[in-house]
């Protein structure tokens, strides 16, 4: 008959000492979240025209006013230039009718231009200085328009894909506008834990 096995010895475990202190414990818990931004801004323009120029590169950052996009100004500058020659025009021809209406002023107060005369000056520089207030506004629409042509960013951000590129001609109505410029500092977090 054979011998008995004996058992292996069990393997000795080496013991580290060490001191005992007293300290915050982090805690840790995950969980799964969704990072929203404050603001996404899509950039559509306001008039239509040629993309002249494009000033930004996809996920660049981008400061508010800064210029993403140029349209060509040319026919809105031209639009500008024409209404304010138009003012002027009648400016001048206000600065005539009031002239006149002050040597009319003269002679009727003398007997020698009738009332009617007199009032019918009045009237026509009523209305000069009714159609130099038009054009005022006029221009003011034409510096608006052409302020348009810069398309800039309206907050502090980070560009996404550019949706149209140079050359081609962008409108109001354009669903995919221009860029998307989405607001990264601050940004919200959106989780829960149980």
């Amino acid at each position: 008959q054979g011998a008995a096995l004996s058992p292996a010895p069990t393997p000795s475990v080496p013991v580290v000492a060490g001191v005992v202190s007293s300290e915050d414990v982090p805690i840790y818990l995950r969980g799964v979240g969704t990072v929203i931004a404050y603001n996404t801004v899509l950039v559509r323009s306001q008039i239509q025209g040629q993309i002249s120029r494009i000033g930004f590169t996809e996920g660049q950052s981008v400061r508010t006013g800064d210029t993403l996009a140029q349209i060509d100004p040319r026919p809105y500058q031209a639009q500008l230039d024409q209404v304010t020659a138009t003012r002027d025009r009648d400016q001048a021809q206000l600065t005539n009718a009031l002239a006149n209406l002050s040597r009319y002023t003269q002679l009727g107060d003398r007997g020698w231009a009738t009332p009617q005369l007199v009032d019918t000056q009045k009237a026509q520089l009523d209305q000069l200085q009714a159609m130099v207030k038009s054009d005022e506004a006029v221009i003011e629409q034409a510096r608006t328009n052409l302020s348009y042509t810069q398309l800039t960013s309206p907050i502090e951000g980070v560009t996404g894909i550019r949706q149209i590129d140079e050359g081609n001609i962008i409108h109001p109505t354009d669903a995919n506008g221009l860029v998307y410029v989405t607001q990264i500092q601050p940004i919200s977090l959106l989780f829960s834990l149980p």
